[in-house]
């Protein structure tokens, strides 16, 4: 089966995600890679090691406008047969996958978690991530948008051929007056570690116990919406059901009583760690493990125990 696969590129970097979802076109079959812009032809390459044995860029335009990604995808799957285009269910996945499906007349599974069964059924996150559902698409061409961190990259070496390639994708829709970018060495959405805290840190003065764990554990950090919404922390930082959703391997949790609207967007998380006073804060019903304790003494012993630990390896 022939599969093609948009990758949004970043300064030229290819993102996690963009991994994931080669990897998982190639357990569906052989992989064709499209992607626009300035994207540097040696990391394209390498999206070889994940599976892809082509690369299709159109330099003709940048950015992320879903008209222009929907025209690039629709003459890409033309240009390579594709029965099978991948997304990630990222903001442009979100606003491309469904235009690209209405215009090749293919059915769409939106935020799968597993690669199609036999049949055709693919498993996908709903309401919010608190159930599981299946959906079995009949359409002879299907678009799949895969939900970040479903699935861990395979890299098994190799390099993919790169071709340069013109969709004739016109002039963008959306003009992008400004564009800001979050600090941090690792985006929340790509993260398999996060530390959070909410407004039990009583002050942003106090962040510094939560950096210093996340720093030990090569973590990114995030926060609750009352702690964004204070300005403690930046709004890129908040987590839930209004903010940034993430399925990290590990989200610890300091000082957030666990609100339906943060779970909403954390409960993805494969293990929950929960630091919190109160021994009836929501969160704990949610966590896997729950720590009843003052932030400003468990996060300093815990910051210690993984230094020694890192010491030790």
């Amino acid at each position: 089966m022939s599969v093609l696969v948009y990758v949004n590129s970043n300064n030229g970097k290819i993102a996690k995600n963009a991994m994931e979802a080669v990897t998982y076109g190639k357990k569906i079959g052989n992989v064709t890679v499209v992607t626009n812009g300035g994207a540097d032809a040696g990391a394209l390459a390498e999206l070889g090691a994940y599976g892809a044995d082509k690369v299709l860029v159109d330099r003709s335009f940048e950015g992320t406008d879903p008209q222009q990604i929907t025209k690039l995808v629709v003459a890409a799957a033309e240009n390579a047969g594709a029965e099978t285009v991948i997304f990630s269910n990222d903001l442009v996945g979100k606003s491309a996958a469904s235009r690209v499906s209405a215009r090749m007349k293919a059915g769409l599974v939106a935020g799968a978690t597993a690669v199609p069964a036999e049949d055709g059924t693919v498993k996908v996150n709903v309401f919010s991530g608190k159930a599981f559902g299946f959906v079995k698409v009949n359409t002879p061409k299907k678009v799949i948008a895969l939900l970040p961190n479903s699935i861990q990259p395979e890299n098994n070496g190799g390099t993919a051929e790169v071709e340069e390639f013109t969709s004739n994708a016109g002039e963008a829709g959306i003009k992008v007056l400004e564009t800001k970018k979050p600090e941090g060495a690792i985006p929340l959405p790509e993260a398999e570690l996060v530390v959070s805290a909410g407004r039990g840190l009583k002050g942003p003065e106090n962040w510094g116990m939560v950096e210093d764990l996340a720093n030990e554990l090569g973590a990114a950090t995030a926060c609750s919406r009352p702690v964004a919404d204070i300005g403690w922390r930046p709004h890129h930082e908040h987590v839930g059901q209004t903010g940034v959703a993430i399925r990290p391997n590990l989200y610890i949790a300091a000082g957030i009583s666990g609100a339906i609207q943060h779970l909403a967007g954390v409960n993805g998380s494969k293990v929950i760690v929960v630091i919190n006073t109160d021994p009836e804060a929501p969160f704990f019903k949610a966590a896997d493990y729950g720590i009843v304790g003052d932030a400003f003494e468990v996060l300093p012993r815990l910051t210690e125990a993984v230094k020694k630990f890192n010491a030790a390896k």
